[in-house]
């Protein structure tokens, strides 16, 4: 399946990322566009999106899969944001580091299965790389099985699992792959 990859700025992504996230039925709550711009504006992220060639019309090309990663440090203010720093401090090294969090993506549930997501896992890497970043993170829940699988196929190393009291498939899944920086 041929996509197009693009890098979109802050406000546009932002937009963009409210519209795609109505196609997705598993998230219990979407992002607005405002709460995307207060957690990247003032620190070092990526937005991508896979666009692909809309069935009945070849000419217009509509959005498919998108993900969006941001630096993340280890003294955080952020309530969310420390609280994720502290519960991987045993985890993952932040000295002297940069780590990149890939925080928010998916792919709408009728174009998965084609690669889009592992196109822009992959862009995601290739970019941290060129800007100085040693680590990407990834959160996920056990459930997610496909992007699980995928990030295993990327070399990316389970380096921290926190079970959940009832439901092992909501359990809290975190996964880590080292790049050229270091």
């Amino acid at each position: 399946m041929q996509h197009l990859i693009k890098q979109y700025t802050l406000e546009q992504g932002a937009l963009e990322i409210q519209y795609i996230e109505e196609f997705f039925n598993e998230f219990s709550r979407r992002k607005s566009a405002d709460e995307i711009i207060g957690r990247l504006a003032g620190r070092e992220h990526l937005i991508l999106m896979a666009e692909v060639a809309a069935p009945d019309d070849p000419t217009l090309f509509i959005p498919v899969s998108y993900k969006v990663s941001h630096e993340l440090r280890a003294r955080e203010t952020e309530p969310k944001l420390r609280d994720l720093v502290e519960r991987l401090v045993d985890h993952v090294d932040f000295s002297g580091r940069r780590v990149l969090y890939s925080w928010i993506g998916g792919t709408r549930s009728d174009w998965r299965g084609r690669g889009h997501f592992r196109a822009l896992t992959e862009e995601q890497e290739a970019w941290a790389v060129s800007v100085g970043f040693h680590e990407v993170l990834v959160k996920t829940r056990n459930r997610f099985y496909d992007m699980r699988g995928t990030l295993d196929s990327l070399r990316y190393d389970v380096v921290k699992y926190e079970a959940h009291p009832s439901d092992n498939r909501e359990s809290k899944v975190y996964l880590s792959k080292q790049l050229g920086a270091d």
